[in-house]
C-alpha cells in the first residue's frame, strides 16, 4: 500500500551522490535534458518520492551495480531499495570488491542468495525447492543479491570470484516482461523490480511484495509519461 511519506534516502540514492561527487565528467543517459528529481530521477513534474511505501521486510537487500548503471533512469534497482528497509548498494569492481560489500556478505546473521538464472550456475548451488532452500536459511535473514546492469554486464559480474561459493536463486517466466523501459535481451528478460517482487513472494514477505508491486506500476507508468513527453518536446523543436 502506498502512502505520502516523508523522502527517506536509500543505499541506492546515497552511492549515486558519491559516484557524482567523484566523477570528472557528467554521466549522460538516454532523456539526459530532461530536469530530473535528484531523488526518484523522474522528470520532476512527475516526481513520485512522496508516494513512498514506508520500508520494512525481514529480508535485506543488496544491489551491486555496473559502472554507469546507477545513473540510469530506468533502473528499478532503487524501487527494491526504497521498499526494503535492510538495503545496500555498491559499485561492482572486477579486480578490487568494495571491502565493506565483502564485509557485508559474510555476516553470521545473513543469509546471501545471488538472484540470478539456474542455468548459469552449478547445479549444487540452485535453491530451487522450498526445502533445501529454509534448510540454508536457518534462520537467517535473507541477503538478496543483485547484479545490476545490462545482460552482458550481470554476466561479467556474475563470474566474480566472491559470489563463486553462494547460493543462486531465481524466477523461470514463463510470459514476456512487463518492464519495457529498455530493451530486454530476450522476450522473458525481466526488470530487477520484477524479480524482486517474485523472489520475495516466495520467502513470505508478500506484503513488500505487493508494496514493491504497486509501486514499480506507478514507476513504469510515470517513467513512460515523462518520456513521451520528452519526445513531443524533441518533435516540436524540430
Amino acid at each position: 500500500m502506498l502512502s505520502t511519506l516523508s523522502n527517506h534516502t536509500n543505499s541506492v540514492t546515497l552511492l549515486r551522490q558519491r559516484e557524482l561527487a567523484r566523477s570528472r565528467r557528467e554521466f549522460l543517459a538516454r532523456g539526459s535534458r530532461v530536469k530530473r528529481c535528484t531523488d526518484c530521477m523522474l522528470a520532476k513534474s512527475l516526481c513520485m518520492c512522496s508516494l513512498r511505501p514506508a520500508p520494512s521486510g525481514a529480508v535485506a537487500v543488496c544491489l551491486v551495480y555496473y559502472q554507469g548503471e546507477v545513473f540510469k533512469p530506468s533502473n528499478t534497482g532503487r524501487l527494491v531499495a526504497d521498499v526494503l528497509a535492510d538495503n545496500h548498494a555498491f559499485l561492482w569492481h572486477r579486480t578490487e570488491p568494495d571491502p565493506a560489500m565483502l564485509a557485508l556478505v559474510q555476516r553470521q546473521d545473513y543469509a546471501p542468495l545471488v538472484i540470478f538464472p539456474y542455468n548459469y550456475a552449478a547445479p549444487e548451488r540452485h535453491m530451487k525447492d522450498d526445502e533445501t532452500l529454509q534448510r540454508y536459511l536457518a534462520g537467517r535473514k535473507p541477503l538478496l543479491i543483485f547484479l545490476d546492469g545490462t545482460w552482458r554486464e550481470a554476466r561479467k559480474m556474475f563470474r566474480s570470484s566472491w559470489l563463486a561459493n553462494y547460493p543462486v536463486i531465481a524466477i523461470e517466466p514463463t510470459q514476456a516482461s512487463n518492464y519495457r523501459l529498455r530493451e530486454a535481451f530476450h522476450e522473458h528478460q525481466l526488470g530487477t523490480a520484477e524479480v524482486a517482487i517474485d523472489i520475495l513472494q516466495r520467502l513470505g514477505e508478500r506484503q513488500c511484495a505487493d508494496n514493491l508491486s504497486t509501486y514499480f506500476e506507478l514507476f513504469k507508468d510515470r517513467y513512460l509519461a515523462g518520456r513521451a513527453n520528452h519526445f513531443s518536446m524533441d518533435e516540436a523543436v524540430e
